[in-house]
């Protein structure tokens, strides 16, 4: 495990733009307001409701004062609300130093996005997949520029060892079927997978996926008013929460994903996961797949096709 204290270890992140997706609250949060305490020129809080992001920029504004946050509205269901995201944040910037895809649900009851897909896998999964495409050419061209050190850090989590048999299930309507912890698993495997075969399709960027450790309260507030999925949840926090490095609260479980982004580049493995802290882990064997991360990249870009994109 690293040692890691973002108030002596983050560098300077002067002349850098940051965009967190989920930065309302959380560990989305919590991470914004460690990597704002180190200036860089703008970080882009993503979320759906405004209220909630510009609260969350005044407290953060509060123990940062010089930080400049701004809110980019994003609705990761919405195929429509994440090209205009990506569209708004292209006619502001012209570089892009640092993407985190921290926003997530987890353990929710079967339901789908706008344009049909299971709402963990679409919101987890397919909807960050878009987001980095649309942001892809900013990622790039800022890679080549010199003394360019670029990030893209993806959320996934312990939980990827949930996923169903086979790794994933493709018809989005058989998830129904499924275990709602299953989906979930789906979901951050989906992580996990998109993360290697971005990393060989892109080696100028580093790309990583990382299991933030387990933060009960966050976990159990955030699931199914179900008393039985919220009983699963504790247990699920409660098998794990004695491991080194597996946090209990919202600014341990941020410092992963914060160390992710901002870690000397020579420590960070391109496409590898990152248990808490810098901790490199293999993952199931379904994340070790590739065959299974090349299909899942290729379906991907297929729905994507589908709609445009």
């Amino acid at each position: 495990m690293v040692s890691f204290n973002p108030a002596t270890d983050i560098p300077s992140l002067d002349g850098k733009v940051i965009l967190v997706t989920g930065g309302n609250t959380g560990l989305g949060k919590q991470t914004i307001e460690y990597l704002a305490a180190h200036s860089p020129a703008r970080i882009y809080l993503a979320a759906r409701t405004e209220s909630k992001a510009t609260a969350a920029i005044r407290d953060i504004q509060s123990s940062v004062p010089n930080a400049v946050i701004e809110y980019l509205p994003l609705d990761l269901t919405s195929f429509a609300s994440i090209a205009a995201a990506a569209s708004t944040f292209k006619a502001r910037e012209t570089r892009l130093d640092i993407l985190i895809n921290n926003a997530g649900i987890m353990m929710t009851p079967y339901s789908l996005t706008q344009e049909g897909y299971e709402i963990q896998f679409g919101t987890n999964h397919i909807g960050h997949a878009l987001l980095t495409k649309l942001l892809l050419p900013v990622l790039l061209s800022t890679a080549e520029q010199p003394g360019a050190d670029v990030r893209v850090v993806n959320l996934s989590s312990l939980g990827h060892r949930f996923a169903p048999s086979g790794g994933i299930i493709w018809d989005q309507a058989a998830l129904e079927k499924q275990y709602t912890n299953r989906r979930y698993g789906q979901s951050k495997l989906a992580n996990i997978l998109f993360t290697n075969e971005f990393a060989a399709r892109y080696p100028s960027i580093t790309s990583v996926s990382i299991h933030p450790g387990v933060i009960i309260t966050d976990l159990y507030t955030s699931v199914s008013a179900n008393p039985l999925v919220k009983f699963a949840v504790w247990i699920y926090g409660s098998l794990f929460r004695f491991l080194p490095g597996h946090f209990l609260d919202t600014k341990g479980g941020a410092l992963n994903q914060t160390w992710a982004a901002v870690a000397p580049k020579e420590e960070v493995e391109n496409g590898a996961l990152y248990f808490p802290v810098g901790k490199k882990n293999g993952g199931s064997a379904y994340a070790r797949d590739q065959g299974l991360a090349k299909k899942l990249w290729e379906w991907t870009e297929e729905e994507l096709g589908k709609h445009g994109y």
